[in-house]
């Protein structure tokens, strides 16, 4: 029993003596530093790096918008009357002066006919009141001063009314006209509101159907006011281009031209409402849809960027690490411009040619030897004097 009890101490005695030592060569072990490849193999922190490059980038205002017709018409009846004739098709592209609607003529050709009646009638009158004129006139002396004063205001009576009646018959033609309802501008035509056979009347607000002029077409977007002397100064310059994208922002729809800034400023959103025109031959916007909106403020000439995932921010700021000439990371500050399409102006830090990490930054510090992958397929970085 003693002998055990001598053995149990000797292992705790011997265990004590090993953990001791354990723990003091872990705290007295030489530090390694992730950021920094000190094995001495000459392998760094993999990172992807491309070169700092200059080009022209244009920059872009970036908005949301919502399609309408250039123009649009709710097409109704001028008249009362029955429906005879339905022209159209739901969603058919007519042209201006094309047929929609025909209302029963009859009666109104039948007030046409009566006021031409009319107007015959009363020319024969004209003329016989004409002849006795004539006859008073000749008779000289031997008619008297009232006779002859009484024909000459029967003849301007009997011109007034051929004058009357004339415009009678006009006024007829026209309500004749308006039982044939023609398209009024080129455009798409919506769904039918009235059906063949039904009454209609001029007092009637729903119209027949609505037509939506769709070449050209129109989108109203949104900028925000701080942005307003840009716009205007670079649409008093040339024509700014718009493009119109689909919502998720990846497909371009159409583009067209910026044709009109509104008078005023909506102070509950601090925006501006712009409106640009497209063409549309291919009708791939429609009245109504929402789309993304880029409008072409200018174009930065020889502008020195780098894809926008090289700025990194930081407590100072902004940076971005540069390769150095011995494969080391080192950090420089940057100060940016306007970002383009994943491209990124650089104002001040860098300069053409430099290369720059644009992935792997979260494991560089500054000093850390680099493995560097380039970003561009067939671009090998520049090595640095």
């Amino acid at each position: 029993m003693a002998g055990t009890r001598t053995f149990r101490w000797i292992l705790l005695i011997v265990g004590l003596l090993c953990g001791g030592y354990l723990g003091w060569r872990y705290f007295h072990a030489e530090p390694r530093n992730i950021a920094t490849s000190s094995s001495g193999d000459g392998i760094g922190i993999p990172v992807t790096v491309t070169t700092v490059k200059t080009t022209d980038l244009p920059v872009y205002l970036q908005g949301l918008g919502t399609v309408q017709g250039f123009n649009t018409v709710v097409v109704r009846t001028r008249v009362d009357g029955q429906v005879d004739k339905i022209a159209f098709k739901e969603g058919q592209l007519v042209k201006q002066g094309d047929l929609i609607a025909q209302i029963d003529p009859r009666p109104f050709q039948a007030t046409l006919d009566q006021a031409k009646a009319k107007k015959d009638q009363d020319e024969a009158s004209l003329a016989n009141a004409n002849l006795d004129l004539k006859r008073y006139t000749e008779l000289g002396e031997f008619a008297t001063r009232q006779q002859l004063d009484t024909q000459r205001a029967t003849v301007r009576q009997g011109t007034a009314q051929v004058e009357a009646d004339t415009a009678a018959i006009a006024n007829a033609q026209t309500q004749l006209d308006y039982t044939t309802i023609r398209a009024p501008i080129a455009g798409v035509t919506g769904f039918r509101q009235v059906d063949q056979g039904n009454i209609v009347n001029a007092s009637t607000q729903t119209g027949i159907v609505t037509i939506a002029q769709v070449e050209p077409i129109a989108v109203i977007f949104t900028a925000p006011e701080e942005r307003l002397p840009d716009i205007k100064t670079a649409m008093a310059s040339h024509a700014c281009k718009v493009i119109a994208l689909s919502t998720d922002g990846k497909k371009i729809l159409s583009e067209g031209t910026l044709s009109l800034i509104n008078n005023q400023v909506d102070t509950t959103s601090g925006t501006i409402r712009l409106k640009a025109v497209f063409d549309n031959a291919d009708h791939a916007l429609w009245p109504g849809q929402s789309v993304s909106t880029r409008l072409l403020l200018n174009t930065v000439k020889d502008a020195v960027v780098v894809p926008d995932d090289v700025v990194q921010h930081g407590a100072n700021g902004l940076y971005a690490y540069v390769v150095g000439p011995d494969n080391k990371a080192e950090l420089h500050q940057i100060a940016i411009g306007a970002s383009t399409d994943g491209q990124t102006i650089i104002e001040k830090g860098l300069t053409p040619g430099q290369n720059v990490i644009v992935s792997g930054q979260y494991r560089v510090q500054p000093g850390t030897v680099l493995t560097t992958t380039v970003a561009d397929a067939g671009q090998t970085p520049a090595k640095a004097e």
